[in-house]
């Protein structure tokens, strides 16, 4: 698993990158603020229920959380499952909001 930060996450959106960005929260938490990430709660992850990701297992794929520590689990699951390419976000949206506001 690699890390990136919010400002390096931040340039590469603003770059136009084509990046796959998964948001392992809760509804509730995504539907208050999200950075346009596919919302997919840990919970799934950790249930093997990843078919709405699965065609992601040989890219990039970017997961974030509120904080950093349930992406970095769901980093570590996927992993388990076959995705060769997994970054968490650190410090998750605390981060990023400190950084960037809403």
């Amino acid at each position: 698993m690699r890390t990136i930060t919010v400002e390096e996450l931040k340039a590469r959106m603003d770059a136009g990158e084509e990046l796959h960005i998964v948001d392992v929260r809760e509804p509730n938490e995504h539907a208050e603020f999200n950075i346009g990430g596919i919302l997919h709660p840990l919970g799934n992850i950790v249930a093997m229920n990843t078919e709405v990701i699965d065609d992601l297992k040989d890219k990039e794929v970017i997961f974030y959380c509120r904080s950093g520590n349930r992406s970095g689990q769901a980093c570590m699951y996927a992993e388990t499952m076959g995705f060769t390419n997994v970054v968490n976000v650190v410090g998750g949206m605390l981060a990023w909001r400190e950084k960037f506001g809403n």
